[in-house]
């Protein structure tokens, strides 16, 4: 068995492509090989700032022969059907056939075509240059005088050198001779660019890797993830301090260098005057360095990472980085203080300026929405609602400020700090950092009702107005993140065992969003007037044009307007509640909750004392609305969760089953129908008849009850004591007799039975043991 060793050199590769690249690199090559016979062994990918490298080990030295029998036409077909038969399979006469015979279809040729597996150095020099050709950087470049030529090379960078071997553990390998675009490969690579970039001979991947390490260069990238953590945590201890670790810039610092060298430097004290965030964002986006902080606060040192090891120790590295920080954190701190001198409110008329969605309106009309959506949600959720509308008028004020304009991701946070600068609720300002929360499933919910009203009237003002222009996720593509917004609403909701009224929520915010639109269509409408060609409109037909868009524009024609499209919006509405349904479904599947549970919970059924016109598909009843309290969804599926792990939940889910089963045969000779009037006690004869029937009208009575309190677990309870009554029942009567009406008696009243189970939830839906009922 032989290894390969593949090597792409070129210049620097941005780091946030290294790892895919690599990932990609290892796919492509090993896929080729499998589909051409060649099994392998392992295959590690690795790559550094100036290379991609592949090792695959276990490889045979040649293809595996192939004997295949491609079956032909019959003997005697026409000679059409012979010619392409011995075209196919490459034979020059039907003397290179052989015959076979077979009982039913008699004689037919039979090619039988014998190749030689190729040698797989030759396989790999097909394969390796066409991916080279081929491989899918997100971004490529061609360079030199080949790019003159459309189908020249493309890579993520210049490429300079190929190293490709391949041979035996025990042998020199040998190289494997091809070329891309001009450049041979070889068996020669290249150390650091400044500290040894002398070439470099190499055999397989064992010294390849050494070599490299002595040419200062660290091939694997997870090595120097820990090198310049261990040595940025010994730095810091060095100095009693502690570095503030960061995943995301350890993965990007770890693909700048290929030779780690991690050193300390400092920049001016009064510079912590700034917000701590600030210092981090403008050290971590600017330079690429670690924070350090000495027990809670931030401090004024910070670890930066070279890729050289310089003559001073380092000096002019730190000297250079700690003039550029010093440099940067003066323009943060000019930002901050000059944002300081304005209060929020006075920046409130610039969101007009900032277009929120063309059929939405801007961030100040949205604002508008958000505060009136707020104050209601308030005493719903326990919040004041002077501070909750408050908190939203000012929720997204800092996104015109000097500091958010320079560094978008601390929106929200420098709004809490703007706002606490000048005086502000304590809740008010959390509100304003808290609203955009949760960002995703690790994120943290907000807990203080303020927050927690603005937060859910930020994101279903989000939900309500992409649902009101048919903006709604489809299939995997979801570019306004509305299933985020929503699993954020569900989890504000649940973690903090909040009730919510969604569809009343949902509709009586859809007057305020199609308003907006009403009158986003009136501006619309101007803009194409003022922006008609000069030519054949004189400035007085534009004036009046004008006049008519605006003398429609009053609030009583938006209102009317509003309405009709909320009266003929209500299908979006329930539309939207469905999305949350979804959504609210995902949720509790990541908590571990049973998918069927889940469906069982909402698949109660209203139970009726006559047939109805649209009878549900479990006969005798209608589907109960769409349940919206999500809150209560849950505690129901935790309740019938809990109940089917008991013996009376398994054994009565069994004797639902063999009920309904009967039910559904039984049906398709009697009608949907047939069943879904009340049993008649007088043709009750066995006791059984009478123990369940009194068993049921107990149940009913009882979950109806602890349905009202939305007491779940009680509902369950009262279900389990029909168990032994159900058991005894099927054991000892006979549910079709021959007497017709005592027939239709027994059916009515396992109808009966399944209209009250179902009452609780659609026990239908839930899996047993090998498949569902």
């Amino acid at each position: 068995m032989s290894d390969l060793l593949f090597e792409l050199f070129s210049e620097e590769i941005p780091a946030r492509m290294q790892r895919q690249a690599a990932d990609d690199l290892k796919r492509l090559v090993t896929n080729a090989l499998v589909e051409r016979g060649l099994i392998y062994e392992g295959a590690a990918a690795y790559a550094t700032p100036r290379r991609l490298a592949l090792q695959v080990v276990g490889l045979p030295n040649r293809q595996p022969d192939l004997r295949e029998e491609r079956k032909g036409p019959r003997v005697g077909a026409p000679e059409a059907a012979i010619a392409g038969f011995l075209k196919s399979a490459g034979l020059a006469s039907l003397d290179q056939a052989k015959i076979e015979k077979d009982p039913k279809k008699g004689e037919f040729y039979v090619a039988v075509i014998e190749r030689a597996g190729a040698e797989t150095i030759d396989v790999l020099a097909e394969i390796l240059p066409a991916i080279v050709k081929s491989f899918p950087w997100p971004k490529s470049m061609r360079w030199g005088t080949a790019s003159e030529r459309p189908d020249s090379l493309r890579w993520v960078r210049p490429l300079h050198s190929v190293v490709a071997t391949f041979g035996p553990e025990t042998e020199t390998p040998d190289v494997v001779v091809f070329d891309v675009d001009g450049i041979a490969s070889s068996n020669v690579t290249y150390g650091h660019r400044f500290l040894a970039p002398q070439p470099i001979r190499v055999k397989r991947f064992e010294d390849y890797a050494l070599a490299l390490e002595r040419a200062n260069v660290v091939i694997d990238p997870a090595r120097r993830h820990d090198i310049i953590l261990h040595d940025a945590k010994d730095l810091a201890f060095a100095q009693g301090l502690e570095l503030v670790e960061d995943a995301g810039l350890l993965e990007e610092v770890a693909g700048l260098v290929e030779w780690p060298v991690t050193l300390m430097g400092a920049f001016d004290e009064s510079f912590l005057s700034i917000p701590p965030e600030v210092i981090r964002a403008t050290i971590r986006v600017n330079q690429k360095c670690f924070v350090l902080r000495e027990d809670t606060a931030l401090t004024n040192r910070f670890i930066l990472v070279s890729n050289i090891e310089a003559s001073d120790g380092g000096a002019t590295v730190i000297g250079g980085n700690e003039r550029v920080i010093a440099a940067r954190l003066s323009d943060a701190k000019f930002f901050y203080e000059t944002d300081l001198k304005l209060r929020l409110e006075e920046r409130l008329p610039k969101l007009d300026a900032i277009v929120f969605h063309e059929k939405l309106g801007t961030q100040g009309e949205r604002v508008k929405r958000i505060a009136a959506l707020a104050r209601e949600l308030a005493p719903i959720v326990g919040a004041d609602a002077e501070k909750a509308e408050r908190a939203a008028i000012l929720c997204k004020v800092d996104l015109v400020s000097e500091m958010v304009g320079e560094f978008p991701e601390l929106q929200g946070l420098m709004g809490r700090y703007y706002a606490s600068a000048q005086g502000e609720d304590a809740s008010v300002a959390a509100a304003i950092e808290e609203h955009y929360k949760p960002q995703g499933p690790g994120d943290r919910i907000p807990t203080d009702p303020v927050s927690i009203a603005v937060a859910l009237a930020d994101k279903l003002d989000t939900l309500v107005g992409f649902w009101a222009i048919d903006e709604k996720p489809t299939g995997s593509k979801d570019p306004y993140a509305l299933r985020r917004a929503a699993l954020g609403v569900i989890r504000i909701l649940m973690e903090n065992a909040l009730r919510l009224p969604i569809t009343l929520t949902l509709g009586g915010h859809t007057g305020r969003v199609h308003i907006d639109i009403y009158f986003e269509k009136l501006k619309g409408q101007i803009r194409i007037v003022n922006e008609m060609p000069k030519a054949g409109f004189s400035i007085e037909q534009k004036e009046r044009l004008i006049r008519e868009v605006l003398s429609s524009a009053d609030p009583e024609r938006a209102a009317e307007f509003a309405e009709a499209r909320i009266h003929g919006a209500w299908q979006e509405s329930l539309d939207l509640l469905e999305f949350f349904i979804d959504r609210l479904k995902v949720y509790l599947r990541d908590k571990g909750a049973r998918y069927d549970l889940i469906d069982a919970a909402l698949g109660a059924v209203l139970e009726t004392e006559t047939p109805t016109p649209s009878p549900s598909p479990q006969g005798g009843g209608e589907q109960a609305p769409l349940q919206d309290d999500l809150l209560m969804i849950t505690r129901k599926v935790e309740a019938l969760d809990k109940f089917l792990s008991t013996d009376d939940g398994r054994n009565l889910l069994a004797g639902f089953r063999r009920a309904v089963n009967i039910l559904k045969i039984e049906e398709k000779k009697d009608g949907a129908n047939a069943y879904a009037h009340r049993h008649a006690p007088n043709l009750r004869i066995e006791p059984q008849e009478h123990k369940l029937a009194a068993a049921i009208a107990r149940a009913r009575e009882e979950t109806a009850e602890h349905l009202e309190k939305e007491d779940f677990a009680g509902a369950m309870r009262a279900l389990s004591k029909l168990r032994a009554p159900v058991d005894a029942f099927f054991d000892d009567v006979t549910v079709n007799a021959e007497n017709a009406d005592l027939r239709l008696n027994r059916l009515r009243l396992l109808a009966e039975l399944r209209r009250v189970m179902m009452g609780v939830a659609d026990f239908g839906k839930i899996a047993g043991e090998t498949g569902t009922a």
